[in-house]
Formats: C-alpha cells, structure tokens, sequence
C-alpha cells in the first residue's frame, strides 16, 4: 500500500487525509559520505582514484536492505534522511554520471516505501570534500578552479585524517588527530576559497570563467544537475517526500573584514570562539599562495570557560603554493590583496563585506537564490516536492532567521546538538555547562530546560518562511557520540556484560533530548543509523572517528533478535503520537515509570495513530482514553484513537505491573 503523500499547513506536516504528522526518523547512514567498501576514512589513501571510485552499497548492500529497513520501522521511525553526495553521482567528471548508482539509490528509496518509511533525500556534504577532511564534492572540482589538492596537507590549506592518522598505531591519537577536529577545515584556506566560490563567485570572482560560465554559476549547475539526475529516478516514488538543500553549508570568506581574526566575541562578530585556528580570509588566501603566516591557536579553558589563545602557530613554512601552474587566484585578480617578495598586502580590507559600494547580506543574497535553484531544479521534475532548507547551523541558536525570498513549501530543517557533549565525549550530569554562556546547569529540570530552549531557537528560525506564515521544523541531525567518557561502553561488552548499566549516560542523554523534541512537538532526523558501525575507536561510522550509530555490528550477538545491535535503545524508541486528525497539546513520556500521556483536540473525523513500542511494555501495557475508544495493532505497534465527541482527547499508557 503506498504511503499518502506528505504537504506542510503552517507549522506542521499534513498527510493527504489532512492529518498533522510528527515525523520521527534517522539519517541513513553516517558512511554514506564515503565511496564502498574501502573508501571510509580508516583505510589511508591519497584520493588518486577518485574518479573510479563507487557508493553503490552505501549505506548497505541491497541484499541486507530488508533487515536494516524491517528494524527501522520496528524501532518506530517513519522518515528517512537518505544521504547521497555530489561526489557519489558525478564522481567521474563534469556531466558523467555513475548510473549504477543513481538506480541503486533509486531502488533503496521504493524498498524504504514497503516499509513505512518516507524518505527525503539529503545531499550530504562535510567541509566541501573528502579530499579537504570531509565529503561532498567531486575531486575535479579543485582541478576547474586552478587548485592542486595533493598540496593542500603540506601548505597547512586543509586538515585531512589521512595524510594526519598513523594507521599502523590505530586507536585514538589526540596528537596526531584530535578528536571532533575535522569541523576546523570550515575555517582553513581549502573551504574558505571553494564556499565563497560556489556561492558569490560572481560578485567576488567576477572574471572566473569556467567552460564559459562564471564559476558560481559553473559549481551550482554541476551540483543543481546531480539532485536532477536523483529527482528523475524517484518522481514516482510517493515515499520520498522532497529534497534537503546542502547539509551544513559553509560560508567561505563571505561578510568577513579580509583580515579579522576571530579569537572572542567582539561587536565585530558576536559569536563564540571555537578551539581550533582563528584564520582570517588573508591569511588563508595567503597560505593558498604560498606565504608562511602566523595563525592564532585557541583552547578551551575550564577556567575562563571559553576558547583561549595558546599560542600563534606558524603555517606553510616550506612556501607550498596550492594553485595550479598558470593558474591564478580569482581574488587576487579581482583586488582582495597583492602578493609581494615579502608576502601578501591587504588591498581592501571591506572585500567580502561589499559590492560596488553595497554591503553583502549571506542569507538574502546568496542563500536565497540559492535555495531557489534547487527548488526550481528539482520541481521541474515533480511539481509538489517540500524543500528541507538548511542556513549554518548557528544562525538559529543566535536568533536568525531564513531569508524571506526562500521558496514556497519550505521545511526548517536546521540541526541541534549538546554541543558540549558532541565535543568532549562526556554527558555531564548531573552538572553541564552552557558552551554559548559559560552558565552551569543544574540537574534533570535546567539541562532539559536549556535543551528546549535552544530548539526552540531553532524553531523561531522558521518564522520568515512560507510568505511569513511559517513552516514545520524538522531537526535534520541530533544524537549523542556513543564512545561517551573513553568508550567505556564498548570495553564492557568486550568483557560480556550485557546489562543496561553502560549505557546508562547515552539513554540519560537521548531521554533529554526526545524529551524536548515531544514537549515542542518537532520532526526529526536523529544522526544516524551506519550499518558498518565498529566499536572501533579507529573506525567508529567509517567517517573522521565519528561514532553516533544507534546501531552496530559488533553488538549484534543474535541476528535472529531484530533489537541486537541496538545501542541505547531505550532511549530512543519511544511511545509518539504519529498523526493525528486535529491538533497535538501535549506528548510527554517519562522513562523512569513507562507513563505515556498524549492530548489532541480533535478536528473533524478526529482519528489519531500512536506508536507504542513493545521494547518499552515487553509484559503488556494499560491503555486508557479519555473522550475515545482505542484499536490495536499489535504487529505495527500501532494504536488507533477514534474520539466519541468533539472534546479534547487524552491517551494515557501505563505498564503492566510486573508478576
């Protein structure tokens, strides 16, 4: 039976029966970023086949998609973000598309369809590349603009774990490769160039031509042609639901004084300073050219608790030029700065702030238009695709908001983490910290109060799309690492224990966060579920370290158990109210007692549809509702509640008492 079709009313989604739909999902999967079998960033390489390589069985072979979709759906999701890159479909070069591919993904995405599951497909990139610490982007791409990406590693332009990882001594090398350090490369030379490229090339490269077009224009219609080719083969899939725009994109240098380094926060940029490298545009333009520079190097203090300068550090000490013989910086030649015997000379220092005496706006005259491209691309082939938009992940933290000119039909789909969690490995509790206030938090009522809090942010991001009426927010990414405090966790399932109690911080943790999700009532897609997930330290989602699966191979000890290999399960599947004809006032599950109270005020027919997991009531669970009569599937682990009146209806789920 194929799924009903899935449109927007304001700040919710609507099925085709009008029914307001909470869609509660997972990204699949966290190795999708990487071509297969080999290609995850545990194997060294120096990316020289990068237009042979292949993704066809990322996130799986299409042997083993009955099991990872079957489990899904058992675990209650009803949504996919289905990753893809740019680098997966056009690896090969301009217009060559990898056709084995796109009918592979294809295919995942009907069989996703057989199971419940909708899905809406995410071009997923990571600070531009693989070949500049992340995925996305195709190798060729650095060849059109005039840049050698072999020489980005020795001129300190990227930051790539496998020029940096030694593999023969494997674990977690803190000096060679510091955990959660691939995010820098947003703010090294590498990204820097290619972001201002891809999205103001034309007011910041004006003379770049590229196969007679500017390069902006060149890069958006290459990657615009990419969700082409995918929309051409899923239009008639009911299932898949819309595209996501770019995963986290970057800024590049664009809105930045060319020499500004931020080390704190400043009237000149309110946000905090993250640990890592405080680049300023001239320097990474600088080191790009050749020029050794001396580069500001933060910490974060417990003291002082924000990021610290510890040292300048000097970069492209060996004088590494990373463009092409013949090849000439577009900036340059547009008048950023000069290049001298001595270095390089600032020449305006308002470059990327202005335009012919105009002052830039990212969001209204870049992201904008951008966002339109896809939707006009994508809506060519099927007219009634949403749009999942996504601005840089702070812009709703700090009270942005989208740019009013985003197209019709437009989903927030903006992401949240614990950041401070994300970044140490560690769930503190029962005392956190505030990473944007240095505040402390404390107990159960603040941490969750903060957690809602900033969703909420995020959700008031929203508030300009749709012609100001407003849109349904869907976090596109949200989990917790599970190699929390050391991976401690792993090492007791080394040593055969198979109780709950090493999990105990990551279902704490994942509690908070569904906690918040339901009390807002938010769509989501939790990061991620990775078939090829290893409990090593070195492997992780096959991806930079990074281990955020709900699921692992190496915890599935009975593959006959749908739930084995599940981890944390507790603390994400969970009772929901799925849909409902009317309007949600309130979902709340408390994980200590199994209660489960929802509220709807009915509309019309008035029927609900609850997901109620067995892993939550194995011994059988009391139901009773309140202005309605419930039916029962139990193979779904669906309830239906049809109201008796037109008065507010209340679900409330107990367990059964034990013995």
């Amino acid at each position: 039976m194929a799924l009903p079709r899935i449109g927007i009313d304001g700040s919710w989604f609507i099925d085709a029966e009008g029914r307001k739909t909470i869609l509660r999902g997972v990204n699949l999967g966290g190795d999708c970023k990487m071509p297969y079998p080999d290609g995850g960033t545990n194997h060294p390489t120096d990316f020289a086949d990068h237009r042979t390589v292949s993704f066809v069985g990322r996130p799986f072979p299409m042997e083993e998609a009955d099991e990872h979709f079957s489990r899904l759906a058992a675990w209650g999701f009803n949504c996919l973000r289905l990753l893809t890159t740019w680098e997966a479909v056009e690896h090969a070069g301009p217009r060559d598309y990898d056709t084995a591919y796109l009918d592979y993904y294809a295919e995942l995405c009907r069989r996703a369809g057989e199971y419940g599951l909708y899905v809406f497909v995410d071009f997923h990139q990571d600070v531009w590349s693989r070949m500049t610490g992340g995925d996305g982007a195709p190798a060729w791409i650095f060849e059109k603009v005039g840049l050698d990406f072999t020489k980005f590693h020795e001129a300190g332009a990227a930051h790539v774990m496998q020029y940096k990882y030694d593999y023969a001594r494997g674990g977690r090398q803190e000096d060679n490769y510091p955990t959660m350090t691939w995010a820098q490369n947003y703010r090294l030379p590498a990204n820097g160039i290619m972001w201002t490229l891809f999205f103001a090339g034309r007011d910041f490269a004006p003379d770049m031509i590229i196969d007679g077009q500017n390069v902006q224009d060149y890069l958006q219609d290459h990657y615009a042609g990419c969700l082409v080719e995918i929309a051409k083969r899923v239009k008639d899939l009911p299932n898949v639901i819309g595209f996501d725009t770019l995963n986290e994109p970057g800024t590049g240098f664009v809105g930045q004084r060319l020499s500004y380094q931020h080390v704190g926060k400043s009237e000149e940029n309110p946000r905090i300073a993250t640990p890592g490298p405080a680049w300023s545009a001239l320097d990474g333009l600088a080191v790009a050219r050749g020029v050794t520079r001396s580069v500001p190097q933060l910490e974060f203090s417990l003291e002082h608790m924000a990021s610290v300068v510890t040292e300048d550090r000097q970069v492209n000490p060996n004088n590494v030029d990373c463009w092409l013989p013949g090849a000439q910086d577009p900036f340059e030649k547009a008048g950023a700065y000069r290049r001298t015997n001595e270095g390089v000379e600032p020449l305006r220092e308002d470059f990327f702030q202005s335009v012919d005496g105009r002052k830039v706006d990212l969001e209204d005259d870049y992201m904008a238009p951008f966002f339109d491209k896809v939707a006009k691309k994508v809506r060519v082939v099927r007219d009634d695709w949403l749009i999942f938009a996504e601005l840089d992940p702070f812009t709703g933290l700090l009270g942005g908001a989208f740019p009013e000119e985003t197209p019709d039909r437009t989903v927030n789909a903006s992401h949240w983490y614990d950041i401070a969690t994300l970044s140490t490995k560690t769930f503190m509790y029962p005392t956190a910290v505030n990473p944007f206030s240095g505040k402390t938090l404390n107990g159960r009522e603040e941490i969750e109060a903060h957690y809602k809090r900033q969703l909420s942010n995020i959700r008031n991001a929203g508030r300009t799309l749709n012609a100001g009426k407003g849109a349904p927010t869907l976090i596109g990414e949200c989990g917790i690492p599970y190699d929390l405090d050391g991976a401690t966790a792993y090492q007791a399932w080394a040593d055969g224990d198979r109780s709950e109690g090493p999990w105990t911080s990551h279902v704490l943790a994942l509690e908070f966060l569904y906690n918040a999700l339901d009390d807002l009532h938010l769509s989501s897609t939790h990061w991620n579920y990775t078939a090829s997930n290893s409990n090593d330290l070195a492997i992780g989602d096959g991806w930079n370290q990074e281990d955020l699966s709900i699921f692992s191979r190496d915890q599935q000890d009975d593959p006959s158990d749908i739930n084995s290999g599940g981890r944390a399960l507790k603390g994400f599947v969970r009772p929901y109210l799925q849909a409902c004809k009317g309007t949600p006032l309130e979902t709340k599950f408390t994980l200590e007692t199994r209660e489960f109270v929802s509220r709807y005020q009915p509309e019309g027919s008035g029927e609900a549809t609850l997901f109620v997991p067995v892993l939550q009531y194995p011994d059988g669970y009391s139901l009773s509702v309140d202005g309605g009569t419930a039916d029962y599937d139990a193979i779904a682990q669906k309830v239906t509640v049809t109201p008796e009146g037109t008065g507010e209806v209340v679900i409330t789920i107990t367990p059964v008492a034990e013995g």
